[in-house]
């Protein structure tokens, strides 16, 4: 097994936002030159995550309600990071999780027809790392 290696940087415009990245994972693996194989998208950071899923507003408006739901930011947390206490947004997170795996084959991702890789910027307007790393043959 060949490993491909490349490193994404996104800014955000929002505290919260859903960048489609799955561009950028294509093309990751296009330059590979790998037939088949999986891909690691990872993100360098506790306040952000990757997730597989719709790319619709409808749905991610409700992503992010629910998300607010199970894990409100709240002032009584005992972490305060460097800036703020931000906890609920380390929570969040967890529960979305800061990488995913997805598979190709034949030079083509295998994403259903309505599935696509999004960066969640949970804390954003700060610069955050993503590695992508393309595994295969």
């Amino acid at each position: 097994m060949k490993i491909y290696n490349e490193q994404l940087t996104l800014q955000t415009n929002a505290k919260r936002e859903f960048v489609n990245i799955t561009p950028q994972i294509k093309a990751a693996m296009e330059k590979s030159s790998f037939r088949d194989g999986i891909i690691l998208v990872s993100v360098l950071h506790s306040n952000a995550a990757i997730i597989v899923n719709d790319d619709e507003p409808g749905f991610l408006d409700d992503l992010q309600s629910w998300l607010d739901q199970v894990a409100p930011e709240r002032e009584d947390f005992k972490h305060r990071g460097r800036f703020e206490s931000n906890s609920g947004v380390h929570f969040q997170s967890l529960l979305l999780h800061h990488q995913a795996i997805v598979s190709f084959s034949e030079g083509r991702l295998d994403l259903g027809p309505w599935q696509f890789v999004l960066f969640a910027e949970l804390d954003g307007m700060r610069p955050k790392k993503i590695t992508i790393k393309v595994m295969g043959e």
